[in-house]
């Protein structure tokens, strides 16, 4: 489980290397980190969702229920893949909007880590900066 765990955030990092080294590479927002790893990651997902998830106890009715769900490792893991997933797709998305409206790239790659770290927060301050950028032209 600990070397899935690893080899998944690795993954993961390299797209988001990518999206830090090329924020307006259409190979690297559209292909690499867009579409590529996040595949891969989603794929992986399923596998460990199909794996793991059948014999877990609780759902996603209550936030007990969930808490009981993901006191299984698979699941946690599946979790844990999911967010790795879906962070990184929106980090490209980012970098593709950033890239189409002129954002300074500067400006884009400020927005990433936290994507990566904290996905929504990311992803708020990205708006953020797109609504004052609009107010400033």
């Amino acid at each position: 489980m600990e070397t899935f765990f690893s080899a998944v955030n690795l993954i993961a990092v390299a797209g988001w290397i990518g999206l830090l080294a090329a924020p307006r590479s259409r190979a690297v927002t559209w292909w690499f980190a867009g579409l590529a790893v996040p595949a891969l990651l989603a794929v992986l997902y399923l596998v460990l969702l199909a794996t793991y998830a059948p014999g877990a106890e609780g759902g996603f009715s209550s936030l007990a229920g969930v808490a009981s769900l993901f006191s299984t490792p698979g699941v946690l893991l599946a979790g844990w893949v999911h967010y790795l997933a879906f962070d990184l797709f929106i980090g490209a998305w980012i970098c593709r909007r950033g890239a189409q409206e002129g954002m300074n790239p500067w400006l884009v790659r400020l927005c990433l880590p936290p994507t990566f770290l904290v996905g929504p927060v990311g992803l708020l301050l990205f708006l953020g900066l797109r609504a004052a950028r609009g107010r400033a032209a």
